[in-house]
């Protein structure tokens, strides 16, 4: 469970043939009260359950967790992780079709994320467009902590 995978890098004329690819899984990182707390800052959500340790430890999970989108905001760095494309001019997050926060985060915990290709298509302007499920991992649980289907487009 501690493995990880090396970075895959490929060039854009190779990328029309990863359908099917498991990239494999990103590095464990640490989620920290003081993510949690600059997370809150930046997108006014104070909510106790995320900010206040003590009355967290009173709550249903007993600590703070993460906001489900800071856990999603965190796919873009583990993407970096375990994939890039050569020969582009443009790399663009083009967006989900599906997100589920299946499983809170709690402070402390460490997460990582699996990426497999699901499908990959042209686009116009000399383009692929990458369709991905990103599974984000929390050790040692049995329900991932975010289920994500992630697209991404790579200009030529």
């Amino acid at each position: 469970m501690t493995e990880t995978t090396a970075r895959t890098v490929v060039p854009f004329e190779d990328v029309k043939n990863l359908a099917g690819t498991d990239l494999g899984h990103s590095e464990w990182r640490e989620i920290t009260q003081e993510q949690i707390n600059t997370f809150a800052d930046a997108t006014d959500d104070q909510q106790w359950i995320h900010v206040d340790p003590e009355r967290a430890k009173e709550g249903p999970f007993g600590a703070p967790i993460a906001h489900g989108f800071l856990t999603l905001s965190l796919l873009i760095p583990m993407w970096s992780e375990l994939f890039d494309v050569t020969g582009v001019k443009t790399k663009v997050n083009y967006g989900l079709d599906k997100v589920r926060f299946t499983s809170p985060v709690k402070v402390g915990s460490r997460i990582r994320m699996n990426v497999v290709v699901r499908e990959v298509s042209e686009v116009k302007g000399n383009g692929l467009h990458l369709v991905t499920d990103a599974t984000i991992e929390i050790e040692g649980a049995d329900r991932p902590a975010v289920v994500a289907t992630f697209l991404s487009r790579f200009y030529a």
